[in-house]
């Protein structure tokens, strides 16, 4: 039972790694589920709880960063607040609706918040491309991360 345990622990960390690409998937909690759940198995002898709590604060600022990013990338192109709340809530939306809501949901939503505002459509999808670009970028350092959290995990098992 306990090397069942330990697979599902491996496949935790490698299906968070593809979730952290593939929006449809929590990558991050299921990294931070499957480190958990190699802990438990071996009664945190390796990983005591400083090691969880160290990790899971990465896991955190992870997942703060995967919900801003397309707001931040919005906010550098000097965006109106409308085209921030629209990013911010295409982003919560486009969750429901698969990879492609969390794709082009904060795209839309700054272009329609920016619309909102007034401005031309050429500086809406603008603001809209400078959002998606966000995204990317908090993807990128969401894998960074996800990278660190399990750097830590092998690192604490070797040395405990």
């Amino acid at each position: 039972m306990e090397v069942a345990l330990y697979v599902l622990a491996a496949l935790l960390i490698v299906g968070g790694l593809v979730g952290n690409i593939l929006p449809a998937l929590p990558g991050i909690p299921m990294i931070f589920g499957g480190i958990w759940l190699a802990a438990a198995v071996d009664q945190y002898q390796h990983l005591g709880l400083w090691w969880l709590v160290f990790i899971g604060v990465f896991g955190v600022l992870g997942i703060v960063v995967d919900f801003v990013s397309g707001t931040l990338g919005a906010q550098r192109v000097g965006a109106s607040k409308r085209a921030l709340t629209g990013a911010a809530l295409g982003t919560l939306v486009g969750m429901f609706f698969g990879i492609a809501g969390l794709l082009l949901g904060p795209f839309v939503g700054a272009l329609v918040g920016e619309l909102l505002s007034g401005t031309s459509v050429l500086r809406s999808a603008h603001v809209g491309a400078a959002t998606w670009v966000g995204l990317l970028l908090g993807t990128l350092v969401k894998l960074v991360l996800s990278f660190v959290m399990i750097g830590l995990f092998g690192f604490a098992w070797l040395i405990g």
